[in-house]
């Protein structure tokens, strides 16, 4: 009899366990995003020989209805065949976007953010081998009443010269989920924000950015969105 229970308690022990590990290794909703792309980049000034600098974002990002919280991962890549030299990726949000804060990586100052953006973070990638990839947690804020932006140039390390640059593209849903505890969007879509009166009753409604400031602010950006390369130093535009 004792031998029995021993086995009935032992069996129960690997049961939870079992369940405990299932549970363990569920995956995480900011690593859900399914696979990465270049969409929305372009060239801008050319690269040294052998070199070919992209970057890569999630298809898909889940914002939190409540906090309005989002993870969103950023990767830079040489496709080329010889190192990239000491560069530098930037990572910028527009609109309802707002980046809070990229891993290893500083924040721009406000006088130094392009027109148009809230937020940007500098992340000095280093010399990108052939063939490598370096990839950045980043957490940000989404505004679901209104439309939102991010945007990753690739540039020298002193930022003389924007050999590549993503965005800015957008994130968003055309079918709005306001009751469900989380709003999933997808890249290179246009947004269609949440009336204020559905948002949820947690605070996420307050200070929205007035559509008509929006669409400005759009406008300010530019279709093209080539806003850094135009950045150069006095003596290059001197020249």
């Amino acid at each position: 009899m004792s031998s029995r229970r021993t086995t009935t308690i032992a069996g129960s022990l690997v049961a939870a366990t079992f369940s405990a590990v299932l549970i363990l290794s569920a995956p995480a909703g900011a690593d859900d995003q399914g696979p990465g792309s270049g969409k929305g980049g372009k060239a801008v000034d050319e690269a040294p020989a052998g070199v070919r600098l992209t970057t890569l974002l999630p298809e898909k990002i889940s914002v939190d209805n409540g906090s309005r919280e989002t993870a969103i991962t950023a990767t830079v890549k040489n496709e080329g065949t010889k190192e990239s030299g000491e560069i530098r990726m930037l990572v910028v949000g527009f609109d309802g976007l707002t980046v809070k804060s990229v891993e290893g990586c500083a924040a721009i100052a406000k006088k130094d953010l392009p027109e148009g953006s809230n937020s940007g973070f500098s992340c000095p990638v280093g010399n990108l081998a052939a063939g490598a990839s370096k990839s950045y947690d980043v957490d940000a804020t989404f505004d679901l009443g209104t439309t939102g932006k991010i945007c990753l140039p690739v540039q020298t390390a002193d930022g003389t010269k924007t050999f590549w640059q993503q965005g800015p593209v957008p994130f968003g849903t055309t079918n709005p989920s306001p009751n469900a505890p989380a709003t999933p969007l997808l890249l290179g879509t246009d947004n269609t924000p949440v009336a204020p009166g559905e948002l949820p009753r947690t605070g996420a409604g307050r200070d929205l950015l007035p559509l008509g400031a929006a669409g400005v602010s759009l406008l300010t950006v530019g279709a093209a969105g080539l806003w850094w390369a135009g950045r150069r130093r006095p003596e290059e535009k001197a020249g």
